[in-house]
């Protein structure tokens, strides 16, 4: 100390990086000291978030990137008769839980990894696909095959969790875009897209659109006393 009490050494203006002697620490150390920083959740009210909507899927982004070094979060529609197909990703997690509706989902390993229909699969421990409700959780770790489809005539509507951020978010971007093309699913397109973004394609995506139920035939004399009017 100097006089009056008075350190003469400069101090360290904040972001600076300090290297420590040894007398002080029990080996070399580098410490960066910074200001505190007040940091600001997020509230994301109902119906808010950017929505990208097409036949085949609608995606409400609710939290990205921009918002987390975690996680991105989106709330997906599943239409009746979409099936995302079964898929892993070598790095990704994902968390699915189901807001309204049914799924079919599944999340094992099979014992064989057949390309038509995933609901076929078995694993070795005898898992089979199973229909979810709301309030069903799914959880997939990195390398696990996973799937769900919706066979009602109902949508379905989920919360889902992709990490790390922000693959999924332009993943979803280009993958409704080609879904909006219109006609028939491109399976080669969508196999490339989702290479790029550590998706394996299992089986394949598809969207069987129920048919429309057609009106009740209006009986002949009905019909004449309607003219008449």
């Amino acid at each position: 100390m100097g006089a009056g009490g008075v350190d003469p050494r400069p101090r360290e203006a904040a972001g600076d990086v300090v290297t420590r002697r040894p007398d002080r620490y029990p080996r070399e150390t580098t410490v960066y000291e910074c200001d505190t920083v007040r940091a600001e959740g997020l509230i994301v009210p109902p119906g808010g978030g950017r929505t990208i909507k097409t036949a085949a899927q609608e995606v409400t982004f609710k939290v990205t990137g921009a918002h987390s070094a975690v996680a991105s979060t989106f709330e997906v529609t599943v239409p009746p008769g979409f099936d995302v197909g079964a898929h892993a990703h070598s790095r990704s997690e994902e968390l699915f839980y189901l807001i309204e509706g049914e799924l079919d989902v599944m999340a094992f390993e099979p014992k064989v990894r057949t390309r038509d229909d995933w609901r076929e699969w078995e694993s070795p421990s005898g898992r089979r696909h199973v229909r979810a409700t709301a309030g069903t959780m799914i959880l997939v770790p990195p390398g696990c095959p996973h799937a769900f489809a919706n066979p009602t005539g109902s949508p379905a509507r989920m919360l889902l969790q992709a990490a790390p951020p922000p693959d999924h978010e332009r993943y979803f971007e280009e993958l409704l875009e080609l879904l909006n093309s219109g006609g028939e699913i491109d399976q080669s397109a969508v196999e490339r897209l989702r290479i790029r973004y550590d998706i394996e394609q299992l089986t394949p995506l598809r969207h069987i659109r129920p048919q429309a139920v057609p009106a009740p035939a209006v009986p002949a004399s009905a019909a004449s006393q309607e003219a008449a009017r």
